[in-house]
């Protein structure tokens, strides 16, 4: 499968931004789909995650302020962004994975390529 990030930008803190990820070679169905995201000089770190049966997990920074959601068809996931904080700037990835008990121990199989938020204060 193939993802592809759209829907970074610069935004006010406070403001709200939603990000989309459109796959491509097969749809999401079967997959765990999942945000992460990386701010300069840090390590890489999940935001949020969707797992086969439609779960969702949060990180602690984001819980409450951003929503992972996908349609119907399993095409798209999204990350949908508010009361953004300047400590939220970092470029953000769409990743998958098709493991049936995939739990997040380990990186995701598949990434798209990042998209860069930024949150002015």
């Amino acid at each position: 499968v193939q993802l592809q990030a759209s829907g970074g930008g610069l935004v006010q803190a406070g403001g709200s931004l939603r990000l989309s990820c459109a796959a491509s070679g097969s749809t999401l169905r079967l997959y765990t789909v999942g945000w992460y995201r990386q701010a300069p000089g840090k390590q890489r770190e999940l935001v949020a995650r969707i797992s086969r049966d439609d779960s969702t997990e949060y990180a602690d920074p984001v819980q409450g302020r951003f929503t992972i959601s996908r349609d119907n068809a399993k095409t798209m996931v999204y990350l949908q962004m508010s009361s953004l904080k300047p400590e939220d700037t970092a470029v953000y990835y769409c990743t998958a994975d098709d493991h049936p008990y995939y739990d997040g121990a380990s990186p995701p199989t598949y990434w798209g390529q990042g998209t860069l938020v930024t949150v002015s204060s």
